[in-house]
């Protein structure tokens, strides 16, 4: 049964490729410098008509298994830009940098290397930590915003009661799980209504292999190294952007009140649209709103912003 389990897994590893490659969309490998290197999913021809769009993944699995909704709505309208974050599919660092703030500045030298040197930047979970800082760094190369799901305005205590609810131990434990029972944990907090909590062990063990097992270590690190929210670190500051906050109402890693925190630091500059039925990763829960809402904001949303 394992091996047939993990056929499946990658039959739809193989099916997400294709829909990439499908979508116009090619895999390139980036040395961004002497020690780092890049994977990212980028447009075989770029059209210098349409605005380009970065799309951050989070926490977990790669790019591809996050992003697959997102990507033959958004090549239509968008040039399209899929990196792996460090430490993530075929995304690697010899360097001991393990900030959001190293994350952000790979993914820069990784655009500029393809040539592109304005975008607007959508992050989800993790990748909104990453988004907020490229913006913040990068000013004049980013264009609008999207924070989805990501608890930017992250205080101390918020992994305390996230490991409550989760009945954990460590972060790490419920973000990099090891056991079906700690992926059935991360499912249930993730999402509205869970898929996973019916499937039994022999395919959530060779999920966990295949998608959780590579680099668990550095991800740990990262988890680690986190500066925005950790102890002693300065205020969040205020991003000169037009930003849009989408957030599942029934997100139980971060909240709703963390949307409303976010907003409230960045005054007027931020619009929040919450999501119905659906919790951590709205994306992919309701793929149809969450792209309408966000192609809406990157196409025909007028900058209020100077």
């Amino acid at each position: 049964m394992a091996g047939y389990c993990f056929s499946l897994i990658s039959f739809w590893n193989k099916r997400l490729q294709k829909a990439f490659v499908s979508a116009g969309l090619e895999s390139k490998l980036i040395d961004v410098d002497d020690s780092t290197t890049i994977h990212c999913w980028a447009p075989k021809e770029c059209d210098t008509h349409k605005k380009n769009v970065l799309l951050i993944h989070g926490f977990g699995t790669n790019a591809m298994w996050q992003w697959y909704p997102q990507i033959q709505p958004f090549v239509d309208s968008f040039n399209v830009y899929v990196p792996d974050l460090v430490f993530f599919g075929d995304s690697t660092t010899r360097s001991s940098e393990r900030t959001e703030i190293f994350q952000a500045e790979s993914l820069m030298k990784a655009l500029k290397r393809l040539g592109v040197s304005k975008f607007s930047v959508v992050g989800t979970s993790y990748g909104g930590f990453v988004a907020y800082t490229l913006a913040y760094l990068y000013h004049e190369a980013v264009d609008k915003v999207v924070i989805a799901s990501s608890a930017v305005y992250k205080q101390v205590e918020d992994n305390t009661q996230l490991l409550e609810r989760a009945n954990l131990p460590k972060i790490s434990d419920l973000l990099l799980p090891q056991s079906p029972a700690n992926l059935r944990i991360l499912t249930r907090l993730s999402v509205y209504k869970p898929p996973l909590t019916m499937l039994p062990n022999f395919i959530l063990n060779d999920f966990i292999q295949i998608l959780y097992v590579e680099n668990r270590a550095e991800k740990i690190e990262l988890l680690a190294g986190l500066t925005l929210g950790s102890e002693g670190a300065p205020p969040l500051p205020v991003i000169n952007k037009d930003v849009l906050i989408v957030w599942g109402a029934h997100d139980q890693i971060f909240p709703m009140d963390k949307a409303f925190q976010l907003k409230k630091h960045l005054r007027d500059q931020a619009e929040l649209v919450v999501m119905k039925n659906t919790s951590h990763i709205p994306h992919i829960e309701n793929p149809k709103e969450f792209n309408t809402v966000v192609k809406n904001f990157l196409l025909h949303h007028n900058s209020s912003i100077s």
